[in-house]
């Protein structure tokens, strides 16, 4: 076997098991992935508080979402 048809039986076949892996969630089942634990940050009240001890040290409004640092700088 050619190295190309080794790449390209190895390409397929990641293909079909990526495909494969799709599954349509049903309307009934998005309830359990809404929940707030499944969240990147679970916690509203506790990234605000973060949020705003971070600008305070930065001195600037919008330091945790601009690049840069408080001296307004790039």
């Amino acid at each position: 076997m050619s190295p190309s048809r080794v790449l390209t039986t190895v390409l397929m076949v990641a293909a079909c098991a990526t495909l494969f892996g799709c599954a349509e969630v049903q309307a009934w089942q998005r309830g359990r992935l809404a929940r707030p634990d499944m969240a990147l940050r679970p916690n509203p009240a506790q990234r605000a508080l973060r949020e705003h001890v971070y600008m305070s040290r930065e001195a600037a409004l919008g330091g945790a979402t601009s690049a840069g640092g408080g001296c307004g700088c790039y």
